[in-house]
């Protein structure tokens, strides 16, 4: 378990790091689906990327899920 979680860290470090080069890569509409919410208001902005988070989800899910059988 420690050892998943310092790969873990790791990569989220790497992603971090490397965050300008992967937000050039064509992935077009990931972040703007419908089902993502931005609500602006006076002096108030939020985003909630629900429709993405839970493509993410699955598609992690599977990676996980096709790399223990």
């Amino acid at each position: 378990m420690q050892r998943l979680l310092l790969i873990l860290g790791a990569v989220l470090l790497a992603a971090g790091a490397a965050w300008p080069w992967l937000s050039r890569l064509p992935f077009g509409r990931l972040g703007r689906l419908p089902g993502d919410l931005h609500i602006v208001r006076d002096g108030f902005s939020i985003y909630l990327p629900i429709t993405t988070c839970i493509l993410v989800s699955v598609v992690v899910s599977v990676v996980i899920w096709l790399l223990r059988r």
